[in-house]
């Protein structure tokens, strides 16, 4: 099993930058990929951009440019630095890990909001 807790959510004007947080415990040895996933209001969940443990990333068109996603094995913990922050970037961001048998582990969410 691994437990996920992630952090630094909360509001922004357009423009902004926010930077969030999922740190791993549990059976962390078994990591493979880390990843960011958000789902707005009404929308399904989607992919915002994935790392692997060798630190191969891998974006959606939307965060291109823009959103940078960083792994730090040593603390278990993987990051998003998101720049230029548009309204529609506005929805609940949840981090993912996958584990080398593929099981698919969640956090809670963090809210991001962007507004003026």
């Amino acid at each position: 099993q691994v437990q996920l807790v992630e952090s630094g959510g909360g509001l922004v004007q357009p423009g902004g930058s926010l930077s969030l947080s999922c740190a791993a415990s549990g059976s962390i040895s078994s990591i493979n990929v880390m990843g960011w996933y958000r789902q707005a209001p009404g929308q399904q969940r989607e992919l915002v951009a994935t790392i692997t443990s060798g630190g191969r990333t891998n974006y959606a068109d939307s965060a291109k440019g823009r959103f940078t996603i960083s792994r730090d094995n040593a603390k278990n913990t993987v990051y998003l630095q998101m720049n230029s922050l548009k309204p529609e970037d506005t929805a609940v961001y949840y981090c993912n890990v996958v584990v080398i048998s593929l099981q698919s582990f969640w956090g809670q969410g963090t809210q991001v909001t962007v507004s003026s």
